[in-house]
């Protein structure tokens, strides 16, 4: 059972930057991989009120998908076992505080416009003006 823990979320005053952290349990990598060869991993966050939404997406070929407001600041990757996703935040907006959640999935697609899989506990950015 996959299995998701993010880590990294805090307090900064815009301009700042943060690194978010996720955590991946439960399965091996493998491009020979009956069930974990493919599968897509991303952030998106929440504010109370609001629909979640995507902020950035990476599939295991490396392919990695940016919400339009986020792109040039924000930064995704992932290491060689697929396990740990990262996402570095520089040039930080109050607009950009909320809730950030890793999401793992088994698609045939990976962008920021999905809303289906595993999701992790949440960890909480705030950006102070």
């Amino acid at each position: 059972q996959v299995q998701l823990v993010e880590s990294g979320g805090g307090s900064v005053q815009a301009g700042g930057s943060l690194r978010l952290s996720c955590r991946a349990s439960g399965y091996t990598y493998s491009r020979y991989s009956t069930l974990f060869s493919t599968f897509c991993m991303g952030w998106f966050r929440q504010t109370p009120g609001k629909e979640r939404e995507g902020v950035a997406t990476i599939d295991t070929a490396g392919n990695s998908d940016y919400a339009d407001s986020v792109k040039g600041r924000f930064t995704i990757s992932q290491d060689s076992t697929k396990k740990i996703l990262d996402l570095q935040m520089n040039s930080l907006k109050p607009e950009d505080s909320s809730m950030y959640y890793c999401l793992w999935a088994r698609s045939d697609y990976c962008n920021v416009k999905m809303r289906n899989g595993i999701w992790g506990q949440g960890t909480q950015v705030t950006v102070s003006s």
